[in-house]
């Protein structure tokens, strides 16, 4: 067998496993590149604020000016020194979380059974397989015990598939799927038998492997909130770069110092150059992230929250994201119709007629048992048959008869002490039973309907059937044992408690919910119905596969329940409802949902029974793979957008004054009101800390009884932009107003600075609480709890305190004293900036709805 050398029953020596794990590398997916501190340095180095600075530090340096030099490049490194820390523990924490996802094997290593974690498994490394099992590589069996593997995350198919063991195995292609065979792959799961298993293949080179490298192939969705941001911060350059150059050349002219000159140039640059942007959007986005992690949703990238408020078209499964996959016993069937429904938990005794039933579906299934429904059979059976009939230690399992493509059904054959024959029991597909039993036409009829009775109440039915054995030897197959039909058995997956009401808000909200289940379309209608989705139509996978792309685009559109649907199909559906212009956020937890996870605008993976490839392709894991907690994601996605608008019409407001007030001395020849230093102050400090206060906003009142913003909506709207024009205005012709008339009154050209730099911080205090709210008017959002205000505030108030109480940053700043009529008049000027904009908000409050 190939790649298998060097191992024999005692196993690889852990010399030998050391030396093959530095050969091979972890068995892991291959990990994205990682950022080294200094790539991350070299990326803030080319941010054009940080060049400013510097080019700021450099002129003050070639002054003198040592004092003025240190402080605008300690603002530069302060600025390098937190993106590194903040990017370096983003990928500490991202590389935590991937050795938490990593699952443990247990393998034979000098004769000794160990446990280790899966990215150690190497080639040659002996598996010791059981029941629960998640297989760490691609290994060929040297031993299979009535061994049978759960596939379906690398094919799609939900039944399990028998393995067995063989004496030679030559080195061939082999891929997954299929009876009888050899191999087992990484990533699928031991549902019933043992067995051990030699390793040929890990981490990329396994066949889970094969399908995470293909995923770079596909493009995720681009961050438009960044592209946009970006674009603007260019456009801000480009226009400051320009007025910039005018200044100096007008400066220089007029006065004849050029390098003063060049200082006002670059403060007049870095006044209009909204680089701010860029920081609050990573706040804004590493808060969401903490924020919507909190309703039990990881967020792997910040695009999905951008997109999450848009999303207009909600993709899920139906077992365990609105069900709670948690099976039992709800119906009881026999063939003449009578049934039984058992009370909540089952506690009720089942009747007479009812009870070889409920002894059939426990000893038909294994004695300790992994499948859900195989563990409802066993629960039901203690709890509900009377204790002289309950099940006993006297029996002894003879054989096992494990599920064929050709039949879905199991049977297992019993010995019982004072009985000479053996008891069979079988449970399986109600088609395969009714074949087992070969009932006539009419009794199929009977099965048939009662079937699609219980399937249409949400049902997972199962038939089953008894014989007894008295020759010499067992049948080689199920076909050869005389069965009669028993009855037949429903289990239920209740739905969560909290979908129905998570469903009526996605509706609210403007969001079409959609069931994508491999489940029957009777079930997945009567789920869907209690959930109270709209079930207007119902689409099969069969549908899907003979659809062409137009005829689909044009279903899907209609269409909200699609039922046996193969893992591969959710690929064509979310691609036709993106040609349809829908924003899609889609659920998967397998490793052919990949694709479709990937495709989607937003991937939602299941942290709980979600493979790490189905978590690699997605953007948000769901770590209770509850659906409620994805429409609680939503609503933090919708808050996290609208206040990141306020934060932006705040900051571009903001930059208007202080661009103002840098241009009206060069243009009216009076004394300079901003250096650098003022202008790093206020755009590093005093704007960013401000911009916090709306990333504690709560939601706006209306955040999920509207519909979902346009897909192509622009962050920085025209209203958007010119309310914050009109806000800008207002403080800067108030500020100039006052710096202009203090002068005329004989102040001095310090103490007018100072007054005019006290009143443009009171004005951006005002603009904080006008911009709290698009909609509510200042006295309801003042009174909006928001803890962060008032801290916020104090901070500011602290700091300008500061700056003009403490002797060297006043004369740092080259401020002046002021005296309580001149901080009155400040005061009031932004009392008239508060209640100018309070009156003019509800005319634009309508073009500034989302």
């Amino acid at each position: 067998m190939s790649g298998t050398a060097g191992a024999g029953p005692a196993g690889l020596s852990e010399a030998e496993a050391r030396s093959r794990l530095q050969t091979d590398g972890a068995n892991e997916l291959p990990r994205p590149e990682r950022r080294s501190p200094l790539r991350i340095v070299m990326e803030v180095l080319r941010e054009p604020m940080l060049l400013l600075l510097l080019c700021g530090g450099l002129v003050y340096l070639v002054l003198g000016d040592l004092r003025e030099a240190v402080i605008l490049l300690a603002f530069g490194a302060m600025s390098i020194v937190i993106t590194v820390v903040q990017e370096t523990r983003t990928e500490r924490v991202l590389e935590a979380l991937r050795d938490l996802t990593s699952p443990r094997a247990l393998v034979v290593r000098d004769g000794e059974r160990r446990r280790i974690a899966g990215r150690d498994v190497v080639r040659g490394d002996l598996l010791v397989l059981g029941e629960g099992d998640r297989i760490a590589a691609d290994a060929a069996l040297v031993e299979a015990r009535d061994l049978q593997i759960d596939e379906s995350l690398l094919t799609g198919e939900s039944v399990p598939v028998r393995k067995q063991a063989a004496d030679t195995i030559q080195a061939a292609d082999h891929r997954p799927g299929g009876e009888d065979q050899p191999f087992v792959y990484s990533g699928s799961l031991v549902v019933r038998g043992e067995g051990m298993a030699l390793v040929e293949a890990t981490g990329p080179r396994s066949e889970i492997g094969k399908i995470g490298l293909s995923l770079r192939g596909l493009q995720a969705e681009p961050p438009r909130l960044q592209q946009q941001t970006a674009r603007l911060v260019r456009l801000c350059f480009l226009g400051g770069a320009a007025v910039s150059l005018t200044a100096v050349a007008l400066y220089g002219v007029q006065r004849g110092d050029w390098l003063q000159a060049m200082l006002a140039g670059i403060a007049i640059g870095m006044s209009m150059l909204p680089e701010e942007f860029g920081v609050v959007l990573t706040v804004f986005m590493a808060m969401g992230a903490w924020r919507i992690s909190q309703a039990r949703v990881l967020t792997r990238r910040a695009a999905a929250i951008e997109v999450l408020g848009s999303a207009t078209v909600l993709c899920t499964d139906k077992t365990g994201t609105l069900t709670q996959n948690q099976m039992s016993v709800a119906e009881l069937r026999l063939l003449d119709g009578t049934r039984m429904r058992p009370e909540a938990g089952g506690q009720d005794h089942a009747g007479a007629e009812f009870l070889e039933l409920v002894r059939c579906g426990a000893l038909a299934s294994s004695r300790e048992p992994f499948d859900p429904m195989e563990k409802a059979l066993h629960l039901f059976a203690r709890d509900a048959v009377r204790e002289s009939d309950a099940l006993d230690g006297k029996r002894t399992l003879v054989r096992t008869y494990g599920l064929r493509p050709d039949l879905l059904a199991m049977t297992q054959v019993w010995r019982t002490s004072g009985r000479a024959e053996l008891l069979v029991y079988a449970k399986g597909a109600p088609e395969a039973i009714a074949r087992l039993c070969r009932l006539n036409d009419a009794d199929q009829v009977l099965v048939r309907d009662a079937v699609g009775a219980m399937a249409k109440d949400g049902l997972r039915v199962l038939g089953m059937a008894a014989a007894a054995c008295d020759g010499p030897s067992l049948p080689p197959s199920q076909d050869g044992f005389a069965f009669r039909f028993v009855g037949l058995v429903g289990l239920a997956d209740p739905l969560r408690p909290h979908v129905p009401e998570a469903v009526r808000e996605c509706r609210a909200a403007g969001i079409r919910v959609v069931m994508i289940t491999g489940d029957y379309p009777a079930t997945a209608v009567a789920i869907a119905g209690q959930a109270g989705l709209d079930v207007r139509d119902v689409m099969t996978g069969d549908d899907v596969r003979l659809a062409d792309d137009p005829e689909l685009a044009k279903r899907v559109g209609q269409v909200n329940v699609f039922a046996r649907v193969l893992p591969e199909q959710k690929l064509r559906i979310v691609q036709a409802m993106k040609r349809k212009g829908e924003i899609v956020a889609m659920t998967g937890d397998g490793v052919n949902d990949a694709p479709s996870l990937k495709a989607a605008h937003i991937g939602i993976a299941m942290g709980g029974r979600g493979t790490d490839v189905a978590r690699e392709a997605s953007s948000i894991v769901l770590l209770d793979d509850d659906f409620a907690s994805i429409v609680s994601a939503i609503r933090l996605g919708r808050r996290i957008y609208d206040n990141l608008r306020k934060a932006m019409a705040f900051i571009f407001a903001v930059h208007v004054p202080i661009a103002g007030l840098a241009l009206l001395p060069l243009v009216f020849g009076l004394p300079l009101i901003f250096a650098p230093v003022h202008i790093a102050f206020l755009e590093l400090i005093i704007d960013p800390v401000c911009s916090l206060v709306f990333e504690a906003e709560r939601e706006e009142r209306d955040a999920m009884t509207r519909p979902p913003r346009r897909a192509d909506s622009e962050l920085f709207s025209f209203a958007l932009i010119a309310w914050s024009v009109l806000q800008g205005a207002l403080a800067f012709a108030l500020s100039a107003v006052i710096f202009v008339g203090a002068l005329r009154s004989g102040l001095g050209a310090d103490e007018a600075r100072t007054l005019a730099f006290v009143t443009l911080v009171v004005c951006i205090v005002a603009l904080v609480l006008v911009n709290r709210s698009f909609s509510a008017s200042f006295a309801s959002a003042f009174f909006r709890p928001n803890p962060a205000l008032i801290w916020i505030f104090a901070v500011v108030a602290g700091v300008l305190g500061a700056a003009l109480l403490w002797s060297p940053a006043a004369d740092l700043f080259r401020f002046g004293p002021l005296h309580a009529d001149d901080l009155m008049i400040s005061l009031g000027a932004g009392l008239l900036v508060l209640v100018v904009l309070e009156l003019l908000k509800p005319l634009w409050a309508r073009r500034l709805r989302f």
